[in-house]
Formats: structure tokens, sequence, C-alpha cells
């Protein structure tokens, strides 16, 4: 009888010390002007040693946890319209890119490290989200076009989804030991399509439950229901939960927020802001607290190996998909692709799919 209440006491001891930890060294960085997501993981790995920091978690606890806030929060910010002047740049990066990306990555962790192809195409999925939080912040203070803000924002929003069904299905490709690519080309779109039909109704729903109330609390938890709500009955359909959250939350800030008062939308994105940092602060936090500190001496080589697929992988994919969009759609300059190459940065999202798979592996 005693155990629950024993339980409960270290989780509420655990969550205080990691979000002590969270505020002391975001505090830290301000003086020391190092990036904060590097400074976390430092942080976890000089904490691992100390056993009252041992965590336990699994890789489902890890997905519906901390996926949900940071895409419907990145999703809030971003206007539909905005996303439709780049529709076609933004297409090509966050789906043929993310496919791309995932072979050629795959292809050269495979023939540089030795590491098996089935494996080696995993590690390239999870690795082809990119993460531009610290590139938006920079462009927000140099005053960068709006226009390859929303390209940047806009390709991670959309290959966070892309990436995690790709990564999904060649996780289980790689556990059965056999690949169809006919049967993977229709897994992707029939959960791809699905994943965002859950989050178009799910988002209307919640647009007419916002139209009769007027109160804030009650629409910032309508919201929180959204978050994790379309991604958890999306993922009860066996169709991405990542995609639904990506529409709920793209519905919420363009057409669900008309019907809130100005003190509720300050008030929902100053929460979501709240919840979106606590989530990427701690993800990368037990990133440094789940790897063994002698492997990432081991396996220097490998690592090596893997930064360079992923940097080679990201330039053959954005500067000829970017010429093929300017030949589409709208010209994108040679010095957008640039600032596109170098500020496609790996980030929560890929965290959550390693760390979630070194739980599925311990």
């Amino acid at each position: 009888m005693d155990e629950f209440p024993e339980a409960l006491e270290r989780f509420q001891i655990l969550a205080l010390q990691l979000l002590l930890v969270v505020t002391l060294v975001a505090i830290a960085v301000r003086r020391l002007r190092i990036p904060y997501t590097v400074a976390l993981v430092l942080a976890g790995l000089v904490i691992s040693f100390a056993p009252p920091f041992q965590v336990q978690l699994t890789p489902e606890v890890i997905l519906a946890i901390f996926v949900p806030p940071l895409i419907f929060e990145a999703a809030l910010h971003v206007k539909a319209r905005d996303i439709q002047a780049m529709r076609v740049t933004i297409g090509l990066l966050a789906v043929p890119g993310v496919l791309i990306t995932t072979l050629l990555v795959g292809f050269g962790v495979h023939w540089g490290v030795g590491l098996e192809l089935p494996i080696a195409l995993v590690f390239g999925g999870l690795i082809s989200a990119t993460d531009p939080v610290a590139v938006v912040a920079l462009f927000k203070a140099l005053g960068a076009p709006k226009r390859l803000a929303t390209l940047v924002e806009g390709e991670s929003l959309f290959n966070d989804g892309t990436a995690i069904v790709v990564y999904s299905i060649a996780l289980a490709s790689a556990l059965a030991g056999q690949f169809s690519l006919l049967d993977g080309i229709v897994d992707f779109l029939q959960v791809a399509l699905g994943g965002a039909l859950v989050g178009l109704v799910l988002g209307w729903l919640a647009s007419q439950v916002y139209r009769r109330v007027d109160d804030y609390l009650i629409e910032t938890t309508i919201s929180t229901l959204l978050a994790y709500g379309s991604f958890l009955v999306a993922e009860q359909f066996h169709v991405s939960g990542v995609l639904a959250v990506v529409v709920a939350g793209i519905f919420n800030g363009n057409l669900g927020d008309r019907a809130m008062s100005p003190t509720t939308r300050i008030g929902l994105r100053n929460f979501w802001d709240f919840v979106a940092f606590i989530s990427n602060s701690l993800l990368f936090l037990l990133i440094g607290m789940a790897v063994p500190n002698e492997q990432l001496i081991e396996y220097v080589v490998p690592i090596g190996w893997g930064v360079l697929a992923v940097v080679i992988a990201r330039a053959v994919v954005v500067f000829p998909l970017s010429w093929l969009s300017s030949r589409i759609s709208h010209e994108v300059p040679i010095r957008w692709s640039v600032v596109s190459f170098w500020g496609g940065l790996r980030g929560a999202i890929s965290l959550a799919l390693a760390l979630s798979l070194l739980c599925c592996l311990s």
C-alpha cells in the first residue's frame, strides 16, 4: 500500500530536480552565451552520473508526452496564407526532401560505418526532421524576410510529420526483416492522409466550442485537449498522430482563434510557449542523461560519419529542390537556399525518436 505514495514522491522530487536544472542552465547560458540546447545536453551528460537522476521512460510515453506540445505550439504560429504562398517549396522539401534525406543518410551510414542497411535507414528517418527554433529566433533579431522565415518554419513543421511516418515504416521493416516499396508508399499515404483528416475534424470541432465559450481558462484547456487528443486519437486509428497535431494546430491558430478575445489569444500563446519550452528543455536534458558517456568516445568515428552524411544529404536535397521550386513556382534566391541548408538543424523531434529508440532497445 505504501509503494504508490513512495513512487509518487520520487516522481515529484525528480520533476523538481529536472526543472531546477533547466532553470539554472537557462540562466547560465544568458551569461555564457552558448547555445541553450547544447548546454542542456552537456548538463544531462554530467548529471547522468548522479543516481537520483536515473529516469526510466517507455518509447510510447516519450512520444505521447513531448511531441504533441512541440508540434502544436509551432503550428499555432504558422499563418495558412503564408504557407500557401510557399507551398511548392515547402512541399518539395518536406516530403520528397525527407525521403531523399532518409535514403542518402541511410546508405551513407551503411557504407561508411558498416551498419546494416535496414537499421541505417531507421537512423536516416529519425534524423531527417529539422528544427529551426534557434534559426527563427535569429531571423527575428536580424529582421530577415518573412517569406524566408515561413519557408524554414513551414518545412520544419511538415517534415516532422513526414519524418516520423518514414521512421515508423523503416523501423517496422527493420524489425520484420523485409521491405516492399509499393507497400511502403501505400502505408505512407494512408498514415499521412489519415492523420491530416483526424486533425482537420478535431480542429473544426474545437473551433465550434470556442465560438460558444468566452473563458480563457476553458479555451486553453480545450487547446490542450486538442493537442494531445488529436495525437492519441490518430494513433488509435493507426495514422500519423504528428500530422494530426500539425493540422489541428494550424486550424486552431488560423480559424479557431478568430472566436477568441484578445486576452484569450495572448494567454493561449503564452501558455503554449511555456509548455513547448519545458518539453524542449527536458528532451535535450534527457538525451544527455540517456547516452552512456563512455560510448561517446568509443563511437566517435561512426558519430562523425553520421554528421557528415546528414550535412551532405542536406546539401543534396536543398539546392536541387529549391532550384526545381524556382522553375515551378516562386523563385527561391540562392542565398535563401544557403540559409535553408545551414538552418536545417536537428532538434527535439529527432531527439524524441532517438530517445524512444534507446528506451526500446534497453
